[in-house]
C-alpha cells in the first residue's frame, strides 16, 4: 500500500529527472503548491484522493493525482507542450514504490483552458496510479 504523500513523491522525482520537462519549466518550474513570486511556467499538484472504483470505500491501490499546469504565454502552445512532456513521462509508466509494490500509471483526462480572470493558460492533467504488490 502507497501513501498518497510516497506516491506523489515519486511521480515528482521522475518528472525532475525529465531534461526536457526541466527545460520548458526553466528549472524549478515543480512547485507543490502556486505562490505569488513563481515564475511561469509551473507545475503544481492538485487534489489526490484514494478510493476503491467498485466500493467507494478509501484505498491507498488506486489514487487519482491532479497536476495543474500555468502559463502566461500568449496562446496556449507552451501550455500543451509542457502537458505532452508530463503526458509522455507519466502515461503507462511503472515504477517500484515502497519495498515490494509496483505502481502504474495511466492519464485519465486532460484539458487546456484561458483563465481571464487571471489571465493566464491552465492546463489539468489526471492521472490514475494503481499500486500492485507483488507476490
Amino acid at each position: 500500500m502507497t501513501a498518497p504523500g510516497d506516491l506523489l513523491q515519486a511521480l515528482f522525482m521522475r518528472l525532475k529527472s525529465d531534461a526536457s520537462l526541466t527545460a520548458l519549466l526553466g528549472g524549478a518550474g515543480l512547485r507543490e503548491q502556486a505562490a505569488d513570486s513563481a515564475a511561469f511556467p509551473y507545475v503544481t499538484y492538485g487534489r489526490t484522493s484514494a478510493f476503491d472504483l467498485d466500493t467507494g470505500a478509501d484505498n491507498d491501490d488506486d489514487q487519482l493525482i491532479t497536476l495543474h499546469v500555468w502559463s502566461k504565454a500568449q496562446g496556449e502552445a507552451e501550455t500543451r507542450l509542457i502537458m505532452d512532456s508530463i503526458r509522455a513521462r507519466l502515461d503507462g509508466a511503472a515504477f517500484a514504490t515502497g519495498s515490494r509494490d509496483q505502481t502504474r500509471l495511466s492519464l485519465e483526462f486532460a484539458e487546456t483552458r484561458y483563465d481571464e480572470d487571471l489571465a493566464l493558460h491552465h492546463g489539468v492533467l489526471r492521472i490514475r496510479a494503481i499500486t500492485q504488490s507483488a507476490p
